[in-house]
């Protein structure tokens, strides 16, 4: 059975399939909708070049490919292990590697943009000298070079109990066909606690550090902070449902020796609860609570339409070419 935690919602066995059709369709509406809005606003972003110059808005289309890139990947492991169709082992461990780095990249993303909130707002004096284009390409090669030593963890750990044939032989692709022995899961596990333990206190250090500062400011800049409170505390919550899948796979396999079908709706739970929803929430987070982004977005969304509206915007051919 595929882990939940990593690449997606998966169905035990072909006597069980037929009654989730229903969940299998909700999901992939589910995945439509987040891959429009995480497309459009991708599209957003490459359209307007002022978003090009400006370090959030970096990490946030960086947070956007990566979660269409997982939600896609995710959704063809969860068909292909629908369906039962096989694979070459060696292609499953390609996917589920790249589904590793993207688990990892996207919290971590997360936790630098909630540095770059503080940089704006706790050294203000020094957020132009930090927070440049090239700084927040180096921090991408940072979070990529980070999310990857999971997966190297992972392949290694294949790499060493698996045989030869093993790479060749086709089957279902699922991620505990990779982890055979306990020890894998637990050295996986273990990293991955090291890593979330490591982002949860840099929120936190940020979030204590912003609040210092916003009570002391007042009239915009008051305003300003408080939206940045709220935006750590936005990021704090999706890094907590990230941190709650990794204890998923622990209390499904406990369901799993009570009962069957509680354990196969405890699964589908799991998938839109802890994949699904935390990457719902960067549009909420970012790309509809920013002004300035929110006004590119529908103009490009309404093709146009929305910009005829705006006087003052319609006017402006530099933000809208």
């Amino acid at each position: 059975m595929q882990n939940s935690s990593q690449g997606g919602f998966s169905l035990p066995s072909v006597q069980v399939m037929r009654p989730l059709n229903d969940q299998a369709i909700i999901v992939q509406v589910l995945i439509s909708v987040f891959l429009y809005i995480d497309l459009l606003m991708i599209f957003t972003f490459f359209r307007k070049e002022m978003f090009h110059t400006i370090t959030r808005y970096i990490f946030f289309a960086h947070v956007l490919i990566c979660d269409c890139t997982y939600l896609i990947l995710s959704d063809i492991l969860l068909l292909l292990s629908y369906m039962r169709i096989i694979m070459p082992t060696s292609l499953c461990i390609l996917l589920c590697a790249i589904g590793f780095n993207l688990n990892v990249a996207t919290p971590l993303t997360l936790t630098a943009m909630s540095v770059e909130r503080y940089v704006s707002i706790c050294m203000p004096l020094r957020h132009a000298e930090l927070s440049t284009p090239q700084h927040a390409a180096h921090g991408i090669l940072l979070i990529q070079g980070l999310a990857c030593v999971l997966m190297l963890i992972m392949l290694f750990s294949v790499t060493a109990v698996m045989p030869l044939d093993f790479y060749l032989s086709p089957r279902v692709c699922n991620v505990e066909l990779l982890q055979v022995h306990r020890w894998q899961k637990d050295l996986t596990n273990g990293v991955s606690q090291v890593y979330f333990l490591f982002m949860a206190l840099t929120i936190c250090f940020c979030y204590v550090r912003i609040m210092k500062v916003a009570r002391t400011a007042s009239g915009d800049d008051r305003t300003a902070m408080n939206k940045g409170l709220r935006t750590v505390i936005l990021h704090g919550f999706q890094l907590l449902l990230s941190l709650i899948q990794l204890w998923c796979p622990f209390v499904e396999m406990a369901v799993l020796q009570i009962d069957l079908w509680m354990f196969v709706n405890l699964r589908y739970f799991d998938y839109v609860v802890f994949i699904l929803a935390p990457r719902c929430l960067v549009p909420l987070v970012y790309g509809l609570r920013d002004e300035t982004f929110m006004v590119a977005l529908k103009h490009y969304a309404l093709f146009g339409c929305h910009n005829k509206k705006l006087g003052t915007i319609k006017k402006d051919r530099t933000i809208f070419p």
